[in-house]
């Protein structure tokens, strides 16, 4: 534990969130930011936009404090159509394109290594440009990734996924499918007994699994 002069835990200071506005051709996107570090950060992706999907989601808000408490500047943000955000939901075209945006505004401003983090409709958004080559992220994480409603090109992902987790009760993936999957792609796998899809109760045991596997993250970028 390092404690300040006043006695103040400094490893549980976490920077606070700041709202930002980013510029993606004629729209807007409404984020999110903590710039805790000057180098590696976290684009954190939300579950669908006509769900009630948006970057204030639980599962959305255990990822950004996972990466916060290890020291990562994050940037949570909403897709086109949700929140302050402009445009109108796209089908995963334009919101490839609104974590594009994104990613480019985290390099403008001078982080060097980029870490995806993806939930439900946010993680089969985001493996559409992690299955690309020139793809800008250095280590990426997908939380129950729906396979059962969203066509996930497995073949086009193998060693570009670093993390998979789901609940053994998820409504939208079938672990035996998922299970497939993380062995075709070469994926650690991770399963929280008796959580669904939308983890309510179980956050905690997310984070667990999450700082698991950060604090190991700088030696694999």
């Amino acid at each position: 534990m390092r404690l300040s002069p006043g006695g103040i835990n400094l490893e549980e200071i976490v920077i606070p969130e700041e709202r930002i506005n980013i510029q993606n051709g004629r729209e807007i996107i409404e984020g999110l930011l903590s710039l805790a570090s000057a180098e590696k950060g976290v684009v954190i992706c939300h579950p669908h936009s006509l769900m009630g999907g948006s970057m204030h989601n639980n599962v959305v808000e255990a990822l950004q404090s996972a990466f916060a408490a290890e020291k990562f500047s994050t940037l949570r943000f909403n897709f086109r159509g949700v929140g302050a955000s402009t445009g109108l939901y796209d089908e995963g075209r334009g919101e490839k394109e609104d974590i594009l945006a994104v990613c480019a505004y985290l390099k403008n401003i001078g982080l060097k290594e980029l870490i995806f983090a993806g939930y439900s409709f946010g993680a089969w958004v985001g493996s559409k440009i992690l299955q690309e080559s020139d793809n800008p992220f250095s280590f990426n994480i997908c939380v129950s990734p729906p396979a059962d409603y969203f066509n996930f090109e497995w073949d086009q992902l193998k060693n570009k996924i670093n993390l998979l987790i789901c609940g053994d009760r998820d409504q939208f993936c079938a672990l035996n499918v998922l299970r497939t999957a993380a062995k075709k792609i070469s994926a650690p796998l991770e399963i929280i007994s008796g959580a669904d899809h939308f983890y309510m109760g179980k956050e905690k045991e997310l984070i667990k699994i999450l700082q698991k596997y950060i604090i190991d993250i700088p030696s694999k970028m």
